[in-house]
């Protein structure tokens, strides 16, 4: 399903924090990422990871993409000129086809295209103002400030950092400000996802999580807003943090615990990428 970006009237998302909050854990997790892909062997490279049907070095090729587009719509965000490239974009299906352009390539290729790619990226940010980190790119959820573009691109290559390492029995490391981040932003991109595909919800839904202690609900109406507070009586999702990530990034089931209307919350995300 093709998604369908808010890049008119008011921003779709926000989420509390500093302008420059993200710098520093995606700048540590993606280098942390190019050393673990540098030591890998040959067996490991081809053996299957959490995607189904896809390698460590497809995940590894996907990302190449991924970081060039990242890269690309910090830039033209910060000359004026947000992209609109994800109008047309099928996260099921296209990034197969990607995948599969790039299978010609040797390990040692990916590998370089990674570093290359996510370094260009980082140094982008690295080179940000604080008023730059407000503007506005293109993301997934449409145009949103610079900050929530990088985020979302924490979120993605932190849950696909685990889908390599995890199936490869590499303990994953667990940096509090970086779980942090991919908590709140796992819960809000599936509502924002749904509002384009028919599968939005409304209300006010609270996060209660351990490992580190997070307190943070999501106001979902026109849009979503992530603030750090405590609503009583609004159904709350508890849990242990990484784990959460894990279930709202669909890698896992919800807790047994969670109120039936998180199912719902995250069923924009199950849509777009056509996931049972």
């Amino acid at each position: 399903m093709l998604l369908a970006p808010r890049y008119d009237g008011p921003t779709v998302l926000s989420i509390d924090g500093d302008p420059s909050d993200q710098l520093a854990p995606i700048c540590r997790q993606h280098r942390r990422m190019q050393a673990t892909l540098a030591e890998l062997s040959a067996d490991q490279w081809a053996t299957h990871s959490r995607c189904e049907g896809w390698s460590v070095r497809d995940v590894a090729s996907h990302l190449i993409d991924v970081n060039s587009f990242w890269r690309a719509s910090v830039l033209a965000g910060l000359a004026g000129n947000p992209t609109r490239f994800l109008a047309s974009f099928d996260p099921a299906a296209t990034p197969p086809l990607l995948v599969e352009r790039m299978s010609s390539l040797t390990t040692d290729d990916v590998l370089d295209q990674f570093v290359t790619t996510s370094e260009a990226f980082l140094a982008v940010l690295e080179g940000l103002t604080e008023r730059e980190w407000s503007t506005l790119a293109e993301s997934p959820a449409g145009h949103v400030p610079v900050r929530l573009v990088t985020e979302h691109a924490l979120w993605d290559s932190w849950i696909h950092e685990r889908d390599i390492i995890i199936p490869l029995d590499i303990d994953p490391v667990v940096e509090d400000d970086e779980v942090r981040s991919c908590l709140r932003y796992a819960a809000a991109v599936s509502p924002v996802l749904g509002f384009g595909v028919g599968r939005s919800v409304a209300g006010t839904f609270a996060v209660h999580a351990t490992n580190p202690e997070m307190r943070f609900v999501l106001d979902i109406g026109d849009g979503v807003s992530v603030r750090e507070a405590t609503v009583e009586g609004a159904p709350c999702l508890e849990g242990d943090a990484v784990s959460l990530i894990e279930s709202l990034s669909l890698r896992a089931p919800l807790p047994a615990s969670a109120p039936r209307v998180w199912t719902q919350a995250i069923r924009g995300l199950r849509t777009v990428f056509d996931a049972v």
